[in-house]
């Protein structure tokens, strides 16, 4: 009778704390999206930092996915704090009318970054 018991406690432990894990991540996944709404609708971009040592290459570049695939972005203004590979961003930006830097890249002036929390 006792191990029936301490089995029946045991697995109404279980079950609760499943659908508190199941609830904390839906809610997570919620909060991800009307963040990316938002974002999106204030005229950020969603990015992932790439970082290179190629020779010829940007040393950092930021990759874009948009409708018709990835493309990248070289910043020429990319602040200490970002340089690093793989960190997802939020940011907007102005094109630059200079030469590329690389060949991968469109030169770009950053003028709002932020870190995503994706």
């Amino acid at each position: 009778m006792k191990s029936t018991l301490l089995l029946f406690a045991i697995v109404l432990f279980m079950s609760c704390s499943t659908t508190k894990n199941t609830k904390e991540s839906m809610d997570k996944a919620q909060n991800t999206a009307m963040e990316t709404k938002k974002m999106i609708e204030n005229g950020f971009l969603a990015g992932t930092i790439s970082v290179s040592t190629a020779e010829g290459d940007c040393p950092f570049t930021i990759k874009v996915n948009g409708d018709e695939g990835s493309y990248f972005l070289d910043p020429i203004n990319l602040d200490e704090t970002y340089k690093i590979d793989g960190e997802k961003i939020w940011f907007t930006y102005n094109g630059l009318r200079m030469m590329n830097r690389c060949d991968k890249a469109s030169p770009i002036s950053i003028k709002e970054i932020q870190k995503r929390a994706e």
